[in-house]
């Protein structure tokens, strides 16, 4: 058969369908409607409902399966219906006005009823490689996972626990609008009973689910999911309910919002933003993903086949989903400790080059003659101290990738912004501070009276000045070599050649003519390169201002490490394939409220555990009494060896038995 196709109704968010107007050869006009059940059950006619409830059934056993599903019905028009509509339809699409798209939408509106259910569709969406295993290691990185879907609630459940956001034991707070009420008010069509209704059952739930979440608060082990579908999100989102679901929401260990619009899930996102303060990221690979894209703090876009309207209106393009474990966990965690140390680091070299000038305005009695060349002071931050900071900020690793990966709290130190808080930034300024008062006064001291060359010369404002800003840059660019993780060619050139630009500078300058130079003709080749004292105090000032930071950090780092200093102990000591102690220190990143394939399996071992325990203590109870304890000892050994081998622990042929310090009589 061969239809002419009259009219497209397209689709979109709100809408949830569209569809087509075609005249066949018999003359008869067929409306063509597919769209979500959730639009399409409420437009079905009277006589059009006959596989309504066998459909509905199927629907449901798509999307336990994961599917994706799509109502389709149709509608015969009489021609006169048809001309009305047409009429309108190219009326309302020919306006100029903002009330197009909304006129467009009501003429659209008022021919898709009275359908005739023809059935249901189910389309297969897998989940790329790789997306259970990034989705566990964010959580254990600590990230909160939100899932916005336009998907079916039962899709949208089955996705989460494909993905392990959802696992066995977790308790599902469901908060939807499918009761028997609201279905008989539906069928009613009172609109306004419906709104009040729909309002009040979600106000209910959401405080139902907050009554259960402090029921359970003193469960450490209880975790809990949110699911909530879009009639019920409409909502929640509103202004006098949209602090009590967010509160809900943040308590939760997964959030699921399915059946979502484009605009709901932009407002989810700007909810969590402005409600709790946090730094948001959105991710998603479609068209109706741009405007939560658009709202967070950082848009991902995912290309593929579903356009680029995602990567266009984000901030970050990748091409899979698996991508972003690598890209926040790996060089998400690199570049807040480049930045932070890069921003600590311009601190610390500007207030030790610059409060050696104050030391030597107070010390010359604020004479107004500073203790530096005009063209020291100029190219301070231009050659000599600029190039290492660079390559720091660029280059600096204080973890491989692979232990990024493999310990993902590390993601934590930027989330908890523990390298670049006020404490860290005051200390390496106070770091600067001590820098500078060790440099001037050992310097001045070393000058002040004594013979500073062969000749009995002492050393004048000159001297000195050149020999403190020679400690200086050597000062600032050995912090900077003790204060690097991962040492690269780059990072050599640039610091020791930072210290020999300085040197090379004094010979060019120091040879042209006095008239430019001034106080800095020939000082090096005449009076500080043959002075063995120059080169003593260098030494031992540099020697002297590097000790405090160095025995600093091998004290913190040995008995109070970081996370990331953890890490770097498990390498050196070559405990890399000890998975004992490399799951000991993973563990601090599973939370009990933790989602991801790592948090399921280590939420199984303790169920089990607990079962075992509990069955020790019956059998304890009932078989056993404890005669003596010895203190100090180790239950716990007792209890993991009843779980591996029940019938070791308890030999009931013996009438006593000593396990783990306890002594047992039958």
């Amino acid at each position: 058969r061969m239809y002419k196709i009259l009219n497209v109704l397209e689709f979109n968010s709100s809408r949830k369908r569209m569809s087509v107007i075609v005249k066949g050869n018999d003359g008869k006009i067929l409306l063509l409607c597919k769209g979500a059940d959730s639009v399409m059950f409420e437009r079905l006619a009277k006589n059009g409902r006959e596989f309504e409830e066998k459909t509905m059934e199927h629907v449901h056993e798509y999307a336990d399966a994961g599917l994706r599903t799509l109502i389709l019905a149709y509608r015969e028009l009489e021609a006169e219906e048809y001309k009305d509509f047409a009429n309108k339809f190219s009326e309302a699409k020919n306006l100029i006005s903002a009330d197009r798209e909304r006129s467009i939408e009501e003429v659209s509106d008022n021919i898709e009823k009275n359908l005739i259910l023809l059935g249901a569709t189910a389309v297969e969406d897998k989940l790329q490689n790789g997306v259970p295993d990034c989705i566990d290691k964010l959580a254990q990185a600590g990230i909160k996972i939100w899932v916005l879907t336009g998907d079916k609630m039962e899709t949208a459940i089955n996705i989460g626990f494909a993905c392990s956001l959802l696992r066995q034991g977790m308790k599902q707070i469901i908060i939807h609008l499918d009761t028997p009420e609201i279905q008989a008010l539906e069928k009613d069509g009172d609109k306004i009973a419906i709104t009040k209704t729909s309002r009040q059952s979600v106000l209910f739930q959401i405080r139902e689910g907050a009554a259960q979440l402090t029921a359970h608060r003193g469960s450490s082990q209880q975790a809990f999911a949110l699911i909530i579908d879009g009639k019920s999100l409409a909502y929640a989102l509103e202004d006098d309910m949209k602090n009590m679901f967010l509160e809900l929401a943040i308590r939760c260990a997964s959030v699921i919002c399915c059946r979502s619009s484009p605009k709901q899930k932009a407002l989810v996102t700007r909810l969590v933003k402005s409600g709790t303060g946090k730094t948001t990221l959105a991710i998603g690979d479609g068209a109706n993903d741009v405007g939560m894209l658009q709202e967070a703090d950082i848009g991902v876009g995912i290309s593929g086949v579903e356009g680029m309207q995602a990567v266009m209106s984000s901030d970050i393009a990748i091409a899979q989903f698996r991508y972003l474990e690598r890209l926040l966990l790996v060089h998400g965690h690199w570049c807040y400790r480049r930045i932070s140390s890069m921003i600590c680091y311009f601190f610390y070299k500007n207030v030790t080059f610059g409060f050696t000038l104050f030391l030597y305005e107070v010390y010359a009695s604020f004479s107004g003659e500073p203790a530096y060349n005009d063209w020291f002071l100029a190219l301070y931050n231009v050659f000599f101290s600029s190039l290492p900071v660079i390559a720091l900020g660029v280059f600096d690793q204080d973890v491989s990738a692979r232990y990024c990966l493999k310990f993902p709290l590390l993601y934590q130190e930027g989330v908890e912004n523990i390298l670049f808080s006020w404490r860290r930034v005051l200390s390496w300024m106070l770091n600067g501070f001590f820098s500078a008062l060790l440099i001037f006064f050992f310097c001045t001291k070393a000058m002040e009276i004594q013979a500073f060359d062969s000749e009995g010369r002492t050393a004048g404002r000159e001297i000195l000045g050149a020999t403190m800003y020679t400690c200086v840059v050597w000062v600032v660019n050995l912090q900077m070599a003790l204060s690097i993780s991962y040492f690269t060619l780059i990072q050599h050139i640039f610091i020791w050649g930072s210290i020999f630009i300085w040197y090379i500078f004094l010979l060019i300058y120091g040879a042209v003519p006095q008239k430019i130079s001034e106080n800095a003709y020939k000082v090096f080749v005449e009076s500080l390169a043959p002075s063995p004292s120059y080169w003593i105090v260098t030494l031992f000032v540099v020697i002297s201002t590097l000790i405090p930071y160095f025995s600093y950090n091998a004290i913190q780092m040995r008995f109070f490490p970081m996370y990331h200093e953890m890490v770097q102990w498990i390498r050196y000591e070559g405990k890399t394939e000890d998975p004992d102690y490399c799951n000991m220190v993973r563990q601090r990143s599973l939370q009990p409220t933790t989602v991801g394939s790592t948090a399921r399996l280590a939420a199984k071992a303790n169920q089990s555990l607990d079962k075992n325990i509990k069955l020790m203590m019956e059998l304890l109870a009932g078989s056993y009494q404890v005669e003596e304890y010895v203190a100090g000892s180790d239950i716990t050994s007792m209890v993991m060896l009843w779980c591996m081998e029940p019938t070791f622990a308890f030999d009931v042929g013996k009438k006593n038995k000593t396990i783990a310090g306890l002594t047992f009589s039958s």
